[in-house]
């Protein structure tokens, strides 16, 4: 995740090629992710090397690769801390891409010279709807929708969600229940993804599934097709490194992506005109209904791009960064602005939930369970923690779900240890300098997570499963742009509430009924994918057991 081969050159075929095959596995450089055996590791760099830069390239154990410019020498470890981190680049065609690792970097470019990097990497080759989803939205248009999306993520309509998840828990609660009689290993992963197929399909598409028990569905069958699709795919990667093969590329690549646009656009069009001919007080409340009203404008407001920023305004103890985090710089004056979409952009916002909210939230619920059953001792912390929780509530809500402090440092920890976005970055808007080096206009800065949420310097004995590395007193002493898995600044996350909410209560009503057991066919440690987020390769195999009553009074 951290650094990437120094490609200045992709002119040839088999370089090219090489650089899609180490893409493709992004994370056999981070410390924190398997990687392969050294001589591999050396073989496949020296590869790389040998074809780009005559160079040899020196690591850094402590710092990872330590670059100076393309016109200097590769050189030993630079004593000044500020620096080393800007010293890793590659490039994709001709576009130039910097590696960044500093914290404090990170804070600049997300935050405070955010009016330099407003944008995400382009990608000319999103379909319709995905195209007017808010991840691949640019300037003023993405500022537009972001105004109407934020307020639909705030508390009071987080509280609104908690039926429509209960619903969706209730369902993955009997399927467990049938693992459990069982008593068989099953893929845990493959469980809770279906658990968040269904809450994505009753909050954003107005649909109720079990798609456990029934995966012919339409929704279902079209929505694993949806993430059978990749961006790392060699023709893909072709695409991006030369563009003007764009136009030639899309003639000649399958229609199967088309087919699911068009199942999933026609649905949402189905559903709008339903709610359409119901009356306001009859129309379910939802997110897409929150979009749909929407659509005619809501008047005029301040618009503040300090208010997109979700991640330092989420409630709740999960935030990454705590409250001493440095406010954003002052914004621009708020200008007046319509809260409006077009329906293409309500079409294309449902879409987010797919692309953003599916395997992120069913990989971070898997990762849990298969931590807290490989860390038994934790497990039993975590249930006692709910246990007692239901001595208090009947049952969960949002406001209530935030009192479980030792369940949040586990939600916490995994999402460290595996988090679902790995690496991220923004364009260059106009050229700059930022910690003494020069950036282009039209660059990307590529943001390491990965090698954040493993710097020993922070994150001592980074491999372990510490959740106590949560505690107040522990965030309030480490800088808060080391642990990013929702992002930073405006662009974050904008659903990180509706995230942590799915996920724990998804977590409480697992710990309350079963318990998670390790087992034969239980792979320690996991095999990883890192295609569009990281998730378990081969799925997560555990074996659950239901809890005596006498156990959680």
């Amino acid at each position: 995740v951290f650094g990437i081969p120094l490609l200045d050159s992709v002119s040839m075929w088999d370089q090219a090629s090489q650089a899609a095959a180490l893409l493709r596995q992004p994370v056999y450089v981070s410390p924190g992710f398997p990687r392969p055996h050294k001589p591999d590791h050396q073989d496949a760099w020296a590869g790389v090397r040998d074809a780009l830069d005559p160079e040899p390239l020196k690591v850094n154990a402590d710092k990872g690769l330590n670059l100076r410019s393309r016109e200097g020498d590769v050189g030993e470890p630079n004593p000044e801390p500020s620096s080393w981190e800007m010293k890793l680049r590659y490039y994709i065609g001709r576009r130039p891409i910097v590696v960044l690792a500093d914290p404090d970097i990170i804070r600049q470019v997300t935050v405070k010279g955010f009016s330099t990097f407003p944008n995400r990497l382009n990608n000319n080759f999103a379909p319709k709807p995905m195209s007017d989803c808010l991840l691949m939205l640019r300037d003023e248009q993405w500022k537009r929708v972001r105004s109407v999306l934020t307020p639909s993520f705030s508390s009071a309509k987080m509280r609104e969600m908690v039926p429509l998840i209960n619903t969706a828990t209730d369902v993955l609660m009997n399927n467990l229940d049938a693992h459990a009689e069982s008593g068989a290993a099953f893929d845990f992963h493959r469980c809770s993804g279906c658990f968040t197929m269904d809450v994505i399909a009753s909050v954003a598409f107005g649909t109720q599934l079990d798609s456990q028990s029934n995966p012919d569905d339409p929704f279902v069958h079209n929505g694993q097709k949806f993430f059978g699709f990749t961006f790392f795919k060699p023709i893909i990667l072709v695409s991006m490194m030369f563009p003007f093969l764009l136009t030639l590329l899309r003639r000649v690549l399958p229609k199967r992506r088309d087919t699911v646009s068009a199942f999933f656009t026609q649905s949402i069009q189905r559903i709008i005109k339903q709610r359409d001919d119901l009356p306001p007080e009859q129309r379910r409340r939802d997110f897409l209904q929150l979009m749909l009203d929407a659509r005619g404008g809501g008047g005029e407001e301040v618009v503040s791009l300090e208010d997109f920023d979700a991640v330092s305004h989420a409630a709740g103890p999960s935030d990454p960064q705590p409250d001493s985090a440095p406010a954003p710089a002052p914004p621009a004056p708020g200008l007046k602005k319509k809260r409006w979409l077009t329906e293409d952009e309500v079409v294309g916002q449902a879409f987010i939930f797919l692309l953003a909210g599916y395997e992120t939230s069913s990989n971070t619920i898997s990762f849990a369970c298969y931590l807290l059953a490989t860390h038994p001792e934790c497990q039993r912390r975590a249930q006692q923690e709910v246990d007692l929780f239901f001595s208090r509530h009947d049952s969960l809500e949002y406001t209530n779900v935030q009192e479980l402090k030792y369940l949040d440092m586990v939600f916490c920890e995994a999402l460290r240890l595996y988090p679902p976005g790995f690496r991220y970055g923004r364009t260059v808007d106009e050229d700059c300098e930022i910690s003494g080096q020069p950036l282009p206009k039209g660059a990307t800065v590529e943001f390491s997570i990965g090698f954040l949420h493993y710097d020993p310097e922070y994150w001592p004995e980074p491999h372990r499963f510490i959740p106590e590395r949560f505690t107040a007193e522990a965030r309030a002493n480490r800088h808060p742009f080391v642990y990013l898995p929702f992002g930073a600044g405006p662009r974050s996350c904008v659903g990180i509430r509706l995230a942590q909410l799915e996920v724990k209560m998804a977590l409480v009503n697992v710990l309350r009924r079963f318990n998670l057991v390790a087992c034969a066919e239980t792979k320690v440690p996991l095999e990883l994918k890192s295609d569009v987020t990281l998730g378990p390769k081969n799925g997560i195999f555990l074996k659950i057991t239901k809890r005596e009553a006498d156990n959680r009074s």
